[in-house]
């Protein structure tokens, strides 16, 4: 499979599939992932155009379609946490979860993409993000406020992670019989899980199983750029269990750029990836079709991979 486009990139400028895929694959685009930020109608199109082999689904990105009774603004990955203590939300995450699972194997996906919850903690990520944007990334503020992160999210996050652990178990059962294989995203905001070495401890818990490692370049330069971990770190540790990636590129600390046009090397991803690895570009709304057209370009010249 070549190059694949999510429909994070233009979902929000339709509310019908058949715009957002002509727009697609005008593009040249063969495959696309479907966002999280889709109607149950919406989905419903997107078959209808699966079924007469017009466009191929590679993979979903958890929620999809979106939860009954939600606005498509607010139903992002995290609406539902997979990792809540509320009993009563992580049964709705894995519930809308199946619900994904369920979707992918009609459409016949490869793969669903997944958050899986966070650290009921204050979030610092962005306070970090307006002071590396400043220039101000040696200065005490920023020293802290990233000490404060770490030690908060330390003190608090094993009753978390245990049950998005829990829920991940429920989850790759399912999955397992539906022959999905699930990905356990790198992540943007430091109190999300799973953390770098979380990955480690999913993946070993739930070896030999349904659940595999997704890479996010945008989210790993981000942890880079903050001082919590390298790219390279993830690739070394985690790409032997990679089902996917999702390329896009980011800029003073802003991500979802189209490839190419900030400051991840993705040359440097190459000897990670392997031919059958989904290689999704998730750009947003702010690519031009021109961008992700040079993207591609790109993209194809270092992975050998056409759209």
């Amino acid at each position: 499979m070549g190059l694949v486009l999510s429909t994070s990139w233009n979902a929000f400028r339709y509310n019908r599939a058949a715009g957002l895929i002509r727009e697609i694959k005008a593009l040249g685009f063969k495959d696309i992932e479907l966002s999280f930020s889709l109607t149950s109608s919406m989905v419903a199109g997107v078959g209808n155009f699966v079924q007469r082999g017009e466009i191929g689904v590679a993979s979903l990105h958890n929620y999809c379609p979106i939860p009954r009774g939600l606005m498509r603004s607010k139903a992002l990955p995290d609406c539902y946490s997979m990792s809540s203590l509320r009993e009563e939300e992580r049964q709705q995450a894995l519930k809308y979860s199946k619900n994904t699972i369920d979707t992918a194997k009609e459409l016949g996906a490869k793969a669903v993409v997944l958050h899986c919850g966070r650290v009921e903690i204050p979030d610092r990520t962005r306070d970090l993000i307006n002071l590396c944007r400043k220039g101000r990334k040696n200065c005490g503020r920023y020293r802290f406020l990233k000490e404060l992160a770490v030690g908060e999210r330390k003190k608090y996050a094993a009753l978390f992670v245990r049950a998005a652990l829990k829920s991940l178990s429920e989850l790759e059962s399912y999955a397992r019989k539906s022959g999905v294989k699930l990905g356990i995203e790198t992540r943007f905001y430091y109190r999300e899980i799973p953390s770098f070495e979380e990955t480690g401890l999913i993946l070993k818990a739930l070896r030999d199983s349904s659940i595999f490692y997704w890479h996010d370049t945008g989210h790993a330069q981000l942890m880079q750029e903050l001082g919590f971990g390298r790219q390279r770190d993830y690739l070394d540790a985690y790409a032997g269990s990679m089902v996917g990636v999702h390329l896009h590129d980011i800029r003073n600390c802003r991500d979802h750029l189209a490839p190419g046009t900030g400051e991840v090397d993705f040359n440097s991803l190459k000897p990670y990836l392997k031919k059958n690895t989904l290689k999704v570009i998730e750009a947003h709304s702010s690519a031009t079709p021109e961008d992700l057209k040079e993207s591609s370009v790109l993209l194809e010249k270092i992975f050998d991979a056409r759209a």
